[in-house]
C-alpha cells in the first residue's frame, strides 16, 4: 500500500434526510461500525499525510468520531466541487495525490483505492483518476465517455446523455484520484451555471482535459463496493453486502458455517481455525474465538473470548466480560455475563453465571443461578477447581465455594464453602402415607357434587 505522498477528503455533510435519523448518515452502523469508519480503516493502510473529512454545520458526533483526522465545515453546502474547495486551506502546500471519498460508502476496499493511485502515478501523468462501476441497470447514473485508449473524456449527467450514451454501461461512481499540484486549480475553474446552483466535482474531468491534462478511468469489478447509503434500505443492502463479505472470509480462513446466510458477524469478530459454527449465530462487537471451537445454533455472543476447543450452545447467550476457557463448555439456555470458565469447566443447562468464577474442571448444574447484584451493588462469586454445584442452586454473592466442594440440588448458599465440603439448605423432606390418595378422592367427590347441582338446576 501507498505509505507517503497520499491525502484523502472524506465527503460526510450529507444529513441523511431520508434516513429519518437525529444521527447524522455517516454513523449509521454496518456490522457494528459507523460507515465512515470503514472507510478510515481501509485508509490506514495508506497512511496518508493527511485526513480531512467534510462536514456540515452541527455535526460535533462525526468529529469526535473521526479525530484524530481533522473536520472542515461545509457552509452552506454547495455541490461536492464545493466541498473539496472547503479542504484546501487544510491542504495547503501539499503536492501529493489526494484521494476524495464518500463517507456513506462504507464497501470500498482498499484495494480499489490502491488501484486508483497507482493509475495517477501512471505513465502519462493523469491529472485526475474515477472510479468506474458497470451496475445491472445503468438506471440514473451519469456514464463515463472514453476513448479508444481508455482515457476518460467526459462525465455526462444520465439526464443530459443522448441515446447512445445511455447505452454505455460503465458509470461514474463519484470516487477519483486526483493530483493534488492541479486540484485547486481545476476546482477554481469549475462554475455554478446549473439548476441547483452547485459546484459539482465532476467538472473537472472536461477542465482538465480543455487543458490538455489526461483523466483515466479505473473499474471495480465489484459494483458492491461503491454502493452508497442513503436511505434504511441501501443500509440494510449495505448490511447484508458486508456479512456476505465477512462470511466469505471466514470460510476461506478455515471456518465452517453450515448455514451461512444465518450467521451475523461483526465487523471486529475473530475467528480461530476449524470453528464450526451452526445456524442463526449472531457476533456483536469485541469476540475473540480460538481453535477447534464448536458455536452451536442459535448462540448470541457479544464481548467475549473463547478458547481453544470449547462448545458452546444451543441457545447460549454470552454477554461482555464472558471468558470462556479451553475446553470449558456453555450449554443451552445458559448466560455467561463478565465471568471466567476455567480449562474444561462446564455449564450444561438453563444458568446465569455472572460476575464470577469458575475453576478448571468445576460442574454447574441446571438452574444454577449467582445472584450478584442486591439492587445497588454487584458482587463476586468464586467456585473451586472441580466444584460440583447441583441442580437449582443459588449463589448469594459475595460467596467462595471451595476446590472439590459439592452444594445440595435446590440449595441457597450465602456463606463460604469449604474445599470439599457438601453444603446444603433444604428443608426435611416429610412424606405423609396416603395423603395423596385422600385428597383425589376428597376433591373428585367435591368435583361430582358441583356437577350433579348444575344437572339438578338444569333440569
Amino acid at each position: 500500500m501507498s505509505k507517503s505522498r497520499t491525502a484523502a477528503i472524506l465527503l460526510a455533510a450529507g444529513r441523511g434526510t431520508r434516513m429519518k435519523s437525529a444521527l447524522p448518515k455517516v454513523l449509521h452502523r454496518v456490522t457494528g461500525r459507523p460507515m465512515i469508519g470503514h472507510l478510515l480503516d481501509r485508509l490506514a493502510a495508506f497512511q496518508p499525510e493527511r485526513t480531512i473529512v467534510v462536514v456540515s454545520p452541527g455535526m460535533p458526533a462525526v468529529a469526535e468520531f473521526v479525530a484524530p483526522a481533522e473536520t472542515i465545515i461545509q457552509d452552506p453546502p454547495l455541490g461536492t466541487g464545493h466541498a473539496v474547495m472547503a479542504a484546501r486551506k487544510a491542504l495547503d502546500g501539499f503536492d501529493g495525490d489526494v484521494l476524495v471519498l464518500f463517507g456513506d460508502t462504507p464497501l470500498l476496499t482498499a484495494e480499489t483505492m490502491q488501484s486508483m493511485v497507482n493509475a495517477r502515478r501512471a505513465a502519462g501523468d493523469p491529472a485526475v483518476v474515477v472510479l468506474g462501476f458497470m451496475p445491472d441497470d445503468p438506471g440514473d447514473y451519469g456514464r463515463l465517455i472514453t476513448d479508444s485508449q481508455g482515457g476518460l473524456q467526459a462525465i455526462v449527467e444520465a439526464k443530459d446523455a443522448d441515446a447512445a450514451q445511455r447505452e454505455i454501461g460503465l458509470c461514474n461512481a463519484g470516487i477519483m484520484a486526483i493530483d493534488g499540484k492541479r486540484l485547486f486549480d481545476l476546482l477554481d475553474a469549475v462554475g455554478n451555471n446549473n439548476s441547483k446552483g452547485e459546484y459539482y466535482l465532476t467538472d473537472i474531468v472536461a477542465i482538465a482535459r480543455s487543458r490538455g491534462w489526461g483523466c483515466t478511468v479505473v473499474e471495480t469489478g465489484d459494483p458492491v463496493e461503491v454502493m452508497g447509503v442513503n436511505s434504511r434500505a441501501g443500509l440494510a443492502e449495505a448490511e447484508a453486502a458486508m456479512q456476505n463479505r465477512l462470511r466469505s472470509a471466514a470460510m476461506d480462513n478455515g471456518v465452517t458455517l453450515t448455514a451461512p446466510e444465518t450467521v451475523w458477524f461483526c465487523h471486529d469478530t475473530r475467528l480461530g481455525r476449524d470453528v464450526s459454527i451452526e445456524p442463526n449465530v449472531v457476533f456483536g462487537a469485541g469476540v475473540s474465538v480460538g481453535d477447534n471451537v464448536e458455536i452451536l445454533a442459535f448462540c448470541h455472543i457479544v464481548g467475549a473470548t473463547i478458547e481453544d476447543g470449547a462448545i458452546i450452545g444451543p441457545y447460549a447467550r454470552l454477554r461482555p466480560g464472558a471468558d470462556i476457557g479451553v475446553n470449558a463448555k456453555v450449554g443451552n439456555f445458559v448466560e455467561i455475563k463478565a465471568s471466567r470458565l476455567d480449562k474444561g469447566a462446564k455449564a450444561n443447562h438453563l444458568s446465569y453465571i455472572g460476575d464470577s468464577w469458575v475453576g478448571a474442571g468445576a460442574n454447574i448444574g441446571a438452574g444454577t443461578i449467582t445472584c450478584n447484584y442486591d439492587g445497588f451493588f454487584k458482587s463476586r462469586t468464586e467456585i473451586g477447581e472441580g466444584a460440583f454445584i447441583g441442580s437449582n442452586t443459588a449463589l448469594v454473592a459475595p460467596v467462595k465455594i471451595g476446590a472439590g466442594a459439592i452444594t445440595g440440588a435446590g440449595s441457597t448458599i450465602s456463606s463460604d464453602v469449604p474445599d470439599n465440603a457438601l453444603s446444603l439448605t433444604r428443608s426435611p423432606q416429610e412424606d405423609r402415607p396416603g395423603w395423596a390418595l385422600k385428597y383425589r378422592l376428597r376433591k373428585q367427590a367435591e368435583k361430582d357434587n358441583l356437577t350433579a347441582g348444575k344437572k339438578k338446576k338444569a333440569g
